[in-house]
């Protein structure tokens, strides 16, 4: 049997876990050792955190099940995936609990005084860096805050494992919906002041029709087309087109279709040729009546065709709503 096992068997959304692990981190001894080795493994979690989301960004999307929900289940996965990856023999824990060892060492210690006879002994303190100040555990508990995810004791869990899961809904989602809002207020703004479409609306859209950014229309080679919204290249078009697979509805039932769409040379071109849709073509007017409510915004786009997605209206003004939360936090 392989030796390279999971480490917990618990939740990666625990925060009696973590709460733990930061009273630990107040104490001296065999709690403080445990202590330390959980905070290593909290930060090798980290790393793979970000070495997962790398991967999934690098796949190509199939488009067959995205979604908020599969992108959320996904996030949760990953979650746990980098906690039940972390802490293994030969990992990067070991190596980080090594580092912190030496800062937290007692000031003897941190000058070369580790024990006659010890493997590691080697009279110096050379393999201190001279810019690194010891840590305390005062430093240590310091550290754990910016730690999202607990690393549960063996075979601990969370008392209430679906209240944990529900209360990191927001943390598992937050960052993308909020990093894909903050980079593109600048280029919605613009185009809001131009248009009279409110940039909440049109960052809402953005957001919905490309998963918030992880489901955006790419060309054969791969690069960005840089279309935030869905729109087709009909025989008007004339620019750069992008051709992927889609999901339309036919009275009601999904089907999967290939589809040409308008391609971009800028994220701002597509919110300037998105404003001008909407403004200029008639089909849009009752959409530009109701720019006041953002339900009503939406069921008029439904109702004039933007999309065939019988939700459309729904999920779009929950988009949308999500936007505005992000700015009135941001304001």
């Amino acid at each position: 049997m392989s030796s390279l096992q999971p480490t917990t068997q618990g939740l990666a959304v625990d925060p009696g876990a973590l709460n733990a692990l930061k009273f630990s981190a107040g104490q001296e001894g065999e709690s403080g050792k445990a202590a330390l080795k959980g905070a290593a493994k909290q930060f090798e979690s980290l790393f793979m955190r970000e070495l997962i989301k790398s991967m999934r960004d690098a796949t190509q999307k199939s488009g067959l099940l995205e979604g908020q929900g599969s992108d959320l289940g996904t996030d949760l996965l990953d979650q746990q995936l980098s906690v039940q990856l972390s802490g293994l023999p030969g990992g990067l824990s070991e190596a980080i609990e090594r580092q912190l060892s030496r800062q937290m060492a007692p000031k003897g210690a941190a000058e070369g005084s580790t024990p006659a006879g010890s493997a590691t002994s080697t009279g110096t303190g050379a393999d201190t860096p001279a810019e690194f100040k010891p840590l305390n555990r005062s430093g240590l508990r310091a550290l754990l805050k910016y730690a999202p995810n607990a690393v549960p004791v063996q075979g601990s869990a969370s008392a209430e494992p679906a209240k944990a899961l529900q209360r990191s809904n927001a943390s598992a989602s937050g960052p993308r919906h909020v990093g894909f809002v903050s980079q593109h207020s600048e280029a919605a703004a613009q185009v809001a002041r131009e248009s009279g479409i409110p940039a909440s609306y049109m960052l809402g859209q953005a957001g919905h029709e490309t998963g918030w950014g992880r489901s955006e229309i790419r060309q054969k080679d791969g690069t960005p087309s840089h279309n935030l919204f869905g729109i087709k290249a009909t025989s008007s078009w004339k620019g750069k087109v992008a051709e992927v697979t889609t999901t339309e509805y036919v009275n009601g039932v999904p089907r999967k279709t290939v589809a040409k769409f308008r391609a971009y040379d800028s994220y701002a071109d597509s919110f300037r040729d998105y404003a001008r849709l909407i403004t200029k073509s008639p089909r849009y007017d009752k959409a530009m009546d109701q720019i006041g409510s953002v339900q009503g915004f939406a069921s008029s786009l439904q109702r004039a065709g933007y999309a065939t997605d019988p939700q459309y209206a729904a999920k779009l003004s929950r988009a949308i709503n999500m936007t505005l939360s992000v700015q009135r936090a941001q304001s």
